[in-house]
């Protein structure tokens, strides 16, 4: 069995920069959950004017990110997008380390990731009482304290994906033969870093 495809790992400093402000990793989030969208529905998602949508999408389009879904359009007036790769995208922080520039990228990148999931769950917190006691029950948050050395986290990490995709391509089987019934929309956040008491 030929081994599933993974994240495009990003290399290029100017590609990354591209995620530097924040409302294109909005944008990216709402259009990977979407599948396919306009510029003016992702605007009434995120309450931003159309015109600024289209802006980012097109600036996400030159670095590779969001191509245009072709065959989605009816009157040729409004352009459908999607992101380019199913598997999403990552990086290593260790790729951008040699230059003060990198650094200061891979760090404001990182942040705003990790300020778009934060504001992803406090938005779940508030709706709590919203989601019945079915959905409540079965989401989770945890955290695991552990002594690990670099090579074991890597591992765990690696077996963390499989699982992982495992059960993304299990959604979209569903959802490629109709079975939405009772589907929502599940964001699974993982963070695996070191620290000192």
């Amino acid at each position: 069995m030929p081994p599933k495809p993974a994240p495009e790992q990003i290399t290029e400093l100017s590609r990354l920069k591209a995620f530097t402000n924040p409302l294109r990793m909005q944008l990216y989030r709402l259009l990977y959950t979407a599948g396919t969208a306009t510029a003016s529905q992702l605007a009434e998602q995120a309450d931003l004017a159309p015109s600024l949508v289209s802006y980012h999408l097109r600036k996400l389009a030159e670095h590779g990110f969001v191509a245009e879904a072709s065959g989605r359009s009816t009157d040729g007036r409004e352009r459908w997008w999607q992101v380019a790769s199913e598997q999403g995208w990552g990086f290593r922080g260790s790729d951008f380390a040699d230059t003060p520039e990198g650094a200061a990228v891979v760090g404001t990148v990182t942040r705003g990731i990790h300020e778009n999931r934060t504001a992803q769950y406090r938005t779940y917190l508030d709706q709590t009482a919203a989601w019945g006691a079915e959905w409540t029950d079965a989401a989770f948050s945890s955290e695991w304290l552990m002594d690990l050395t670099p090579a074991e986290l890597a591992e765990m990490n690696d077996e963390l994906q499989v699982i992982a995709r495992r059960w993304r391509e299990r959604s979209k089987a569903a959802q490629a033969t109709g079975d939405t019934e009772g589907r929502e929309h599940v964001s699974v956040h993982l963070y695996g870093f070191p620290f000192r008491t």
